[in-house]
């Protein structure tokens, strides 16, 4: 019996980039343009067996990365208003559209020179995937609706006129940037294994596990349904838990929280080869309780099958220890890393 014929729309194939220029679109001028893509199509990626020692990232970097990235919009909100008064809220939406965007491709060039120098899980079976010839434009629309949703949601919900960030509670900051990854990954876990478990929520899934090999701009590859989830449903779902728990949740809080977990998002789906957590201000206990996520633990989940799968979290392994869905590391296993030759990420 002939095997089924596969959807064309299925294609992993990446091509485009070599293609004739007069051939591409505004979306592939458009990934172009920000120069977004996970490799440089003439620079050699290193490929390690899987015996060797995998480098250890030091946590302090990742902190000091996020903090620093999420502060200028910050700072440039709080002297506008020492200048010109407090600006509209039209105006604050479109700012921390704009940082969003920069933030979030700046981390995308500063990943790539990193996997240029350290490679890439499971490398020596497969290479990276890239954007695919038939996503193209799908990749580039799932982006646009992330850095638009999630600051307007984020502006309506919170954003209060006559505040500035110099009204940030910082006695909370440590308390919100620590619980809330905690908050968004148990509904996330919760949504991201229905779809794997069941046939009705995995064609909303099916599209984003295309990719055995992940990069970071395909964190945004995926059907419409599961960008609801993704940009709109569990944020807020998160901020309404930690409103019920008692947190301020201001805007500017609310900005620095969703600046640790976009950073761990892109990271998460870098597939770098080193031992680099997922950053929390509380993962020193979760480290103590083996709850720690690192980038290996979510590059398996795409590389393992449909209701098979593990490591439902992209924050924390809270939920998959407590459910017993974690499986172990292939190549960042406890006595397979290199804590001399560390990873750095650096801030330019």
């Amino acid at each position: 019996m002939p095997a089924p014929m596969r959807n064309p729309k299925d294609s992993m194939t990446s091509t485009w980039r070599s293609w004739d220029r007069s051939r591409w679109n505004p979306a592939h001028w458009l990934l172009e343009v920000l120069n977004v893509h996970h490799l440089e199509l003439d620079q050699e990626v290193p490929v390690h067996p899987k015996t060797d020692k995998v480098p250890y990232a030091p946590e302090l970097q990742f902190h000091r990365w996020v903090l620093t990235h999420a502060a200028i919009p910050l700072l440039i909100h709080q002297l506008y208003i020492s200048s010109f008064g407090y600006p509209p809220s039209w105006l604050v939406f479109i700012f921390y559209s704009l940082a969003l965007e920069f933030i979030a491709v700046h981390e995308a060039h500063i990943l790539r020179r990193v996997g240029h120098q350290i490679g890439f899980f499971d490398g020596d079976k497969h290479a990276r995937d890239g954007v695919p010839d038939v996503g193209v434009g799908k990749t580039v629309q799932t982006l646009l609706s992330v850095i638009t949703f999630r600051p307007m949601y984020t502006v309506f919900l919170t954003y209060r006129p006559d505040e500035g960030p110099s009204t940030i509670r910082w006695g909370w900051l440590i308390f919100e940037t620590g619980m809330y990854p905690l908050a968004i990954d148990f509904w996330y876990y919760i949504l991201h294994r229905s779809a794997h478990e069941t046939d009705r929520l995995w064609q909303f899934h099916r599209t984003h596990h295309l990719t055995k090999h992940p990069n970071p701009l395909l964190t945004a590859y995926a059907d419409t349904v599961q960008e609801f989830i993704d940009i709109i449903a569990t944020p807020l779902l998160a901020y309404g838990t930690m409103k019920l728990m008692g947190f301020p949740m201001g805007f500017y809080e609310w900005w620095v929280c969703q600046q640790y977990v976009v950073f761990t998002e892109i990271l998460g789906h870098s597939g770098l080869r080193m031992i680099a957590t997922a950053v929390n201000p509380w993962n020193w206990l979760l480290r103590l309780c083996d709850m720690e996520l690192v980038i290996e633990d979510h590059d398996l989940h795409h590389r393992k099958g449909w209701k098979n799968s593990h490591n439902y979290g992209k924050q924390t392994r809270v939920w998959d220890r407590l459910f017993k869905t974690w499986i172990p590391r292939v190549e960042g296993y406890a006595d397979n890393i290199d804590y001399v030759n560390t990873a750095k990420i650096p801030l330019i």
